[in-house]
């Protein structure tokens, strides 16, 4: 049993390390667009953004993850110790598989609605709908729309803000000064990144740990903190290049105020989001910024076409990560 606890755990901080390189292109994909910073530099400070993430943020969404969307107590209670663990491991299977297929193509999804949707397949088929939480997967539906939605109505504002504040002001002052405040969105940005994706995967860890007696209540340990957090870390650091071309450079030309309008616009809502322990994507808080900042120099300079694309692809992304891991699930029980 302690082997399969432990592979699980190596299986999650593998998920965590795939979430940093897969949503590498949320963190860096603006600066890079606006060469502020060349891609080696951008991952590099990527990188140290989401391992400083625990420095400022509570575990509030680790709390939701290992807690709000299945009933763990009551699976465990149903169903024997090793099937729960199987539960688990085959939940991150679902994720996985699903970041894997998204970043050959190039598609920017939410691992955190993968890691959900596996969770949800998983359990479905080990125990059945009931003990699938109705509040908390609602909460996350709901905030599938409202935080791309906020993302892109504040980056929106800003750079209109920007623009009305500054249109007499020449060109190239104005990128001038927005290069060097983009150093500090693009971080700011990485920060809330790392720690809200971060989260999901403590939440995961602490789960198995609870379950195997190893801690007695849900209280995230320093250590799974500093694993998770390194695990993004490293996925940043050797980025998901595919996935950084389709948010650089495919829906919207981005000029170094855009930039930062949007990563600040981005990163508030990430912020505000990890303070009031909701899991949301930081996909779509970045992907709705910068159709806000494109469409603010007028509807055509975004490419909707390929915006709608990115969001059936975020619909579905929690239906298939669900039937992977309830496949996985049953694949599983069946070779162990």
């Amino acid at each position: 049993m302690i082997e399969l606890i432990v592979l699980t755990i190596a299986t999650a901080l593998v998920f965590d390390f795939m979430n940093g390189f897969h949503d590498s292109a949320n963190a860096i994909s603006t600066i890079i667009a606006t060469r502020v910073l060349t891609p080696l530099q951008a991952v590099g400070m990527a990188a140290v953004g989401n391992l400083v993430g625990p420095l400022f943020f509570s575990t509030a969404i680790a709390a939701t993850i290992g807690k709000g969307i299945i009933d763990t107590k009551a699976i465990q209670a149903v169903i024997p110790m090793e099937s729960f663990v199987l539960l688990i491991l085959a939940a991150l299977i679902g994720a996985t598989t699903w970041d894997v297929v998204t970043w050959y193509f190039g598609i920017p999804v939410s691992s955190s609605h993968a890691l959900i949707g596996g969770l949800i397949g998983a359990a479905w088929i080990a125990v059945g709908p009931r003990f699938l939480l109705g509040e908390g997967i609602g909460k996350v539906l709901l905030f599938m729309i409202v935080s791309p939605a906020l993302g892109l109505l504040g980056a929106f504002i800003l750079a209109l803000l920007v623009m009305r504040t500054l249109r007499k002001t020449p060109a190239q002052k104005i990128n001038k000064h927005f290069r060097k405040l983009q150093l500090v969105s693009a971080f700011f940005y990485s920060v809330t990144h790392g720690t809200n994706d971060a989260q999901k995967t403590m939440g995961i860890i602490t789960i198995l740990l609870v379950a195997g007696g190893f801690l007695t209540t849900f209280d995230v340990p320093l250590w799974v903190i500093l694993a998770a957090h390194v695990s993004i870390s490293l996925g940043t650091f050797f980025g998901g290049w595919r996935i950084v071309k389709t948010m650089a450079h495919k829906i919207t030309h981005l000029k170094p105020y855009q930039g930062f309008c949007a990563e600040t616009a981005g990163g508030l809502v990430l912020a505000n989001m990890a303070g009031l322990g909701v899991p949301v994507s930081t996909t779509h808080a970045i992907a709705g910024s910068i159709m806000g900042v494109g469409a603010a120099h007028g509807v055509k300079s975004v490419k909707w076409g390929l915006s709608r694309d990115i969001v059936t692809a975020w619909i579905v992304t929690i239906p298939v990560s669900a039937a992977v891991a309830g496949a996985a699930y049953t694949l599983l029980g069946a070779i162990l």
